[in-house]
């Protein structure tokens, strides 16, 4: 059963049942569960070498102020996390690209705003190092962000029949 066909078991269903059948069925939910939230840490840690990387440059070598680091920075970090989590984490490629965008970069603007508003306040107003803070916003945003992604973002809708 490959990854992108399969559409998990409503839990409206309500329906408990000890049969093999729905027992073969939760666990290859499970395992496919599993196997998204592999995907979305891999593409996630190239995202945080990606995202410290960038930002370390345009620090360092451009001599841009952090602010202005993470403001450009996450230009090229959100498309890249947006086009590998469409296609590899949620399997979610198809004809509703446009709507995946439009939710994805309402998430990422929230996000968007987050990670200044920590680079401002973190950073910028008490001192600390803008690597750190990043990582730290970085870390928090990653748990909401799965679940918004799974649930909202890329959610395949099962075809109507």
């Amino acid at each position: 059963m490959k990854d992108s066909k399969f559409i998990p078991r409503s839990a409206a269903e309500g329906q408990i049942s000890h049969s093999p059948h729905n027992l073969l069925s939760d666990l290859r939910q499970v395992d496919f569960m599993r196997k998204q939230l592999l995907r979305y840490f891999v593409i996630g840690c190239s995202g945080v070498i990606l995202d410290l990387g960038t930002l370390y440059i345009l620090v360092n070598f451009l001599h841009l102020p952090p602010v202005w680091g993470v403001i450009i920075n996450q230009i090229i970090v959100l498309n890249y996390i947006f086009f590998l989590n469409r296609h590899w984490s949620f399997s979610a490629g198809g004809a509703t690209a446009y709507r995946q965008m439009i939710k994805f970069f309402v998430v990422a603007g929230f996000n968007y705003l987050v990670a200044i508003s920590w680079i401002w306040l973190f950073n910028h107003q008490l001192g600390i190092n803008y690597l750190i803070t990043r990582l730290g916003n970085i870390i928090v945003s990653t748990i909401w962000n799965f679940l918004l992604y799974k649930h909202w973002v890329y959610k395949v809708h099962a075809p109507v029949v």
